[in-house]
């Protein structure tokens, strides 16, 4: 009988493992400490695009000084 591919079947097994577990784990810490998944593919015109989004943000939060004025 002609078994001997079960032989390298358990240590490609465990390497998979391994590597899924490494790959949840950095999504799980990336995750926990922004609060989101990480965006895959983020070049400098998306870093630009979430930059003036949080900066629009933060001028609507804020209270407007010229209408209260009046």
């Amino acid at each position: 009988m002609n078994v001997r591919w079960l032989e390298a079947v358990l240590p490609l097994g465990i390497i998979a493992g391994f590597l899924c577990v490494m790959g949840n784990a950095q999504y799980f810490i990336h995750k926990a400490a922004h609060g989101r998944p990480k965006h895959i593919g983020n070049d400098v015109w998306d870093v630009a695009m979430e930059r003036r989004d949080k900066k629009m943000m933060e001028m609507l939060a804020s209270p407007s000084t010229s209408s209260s004025s009046s």
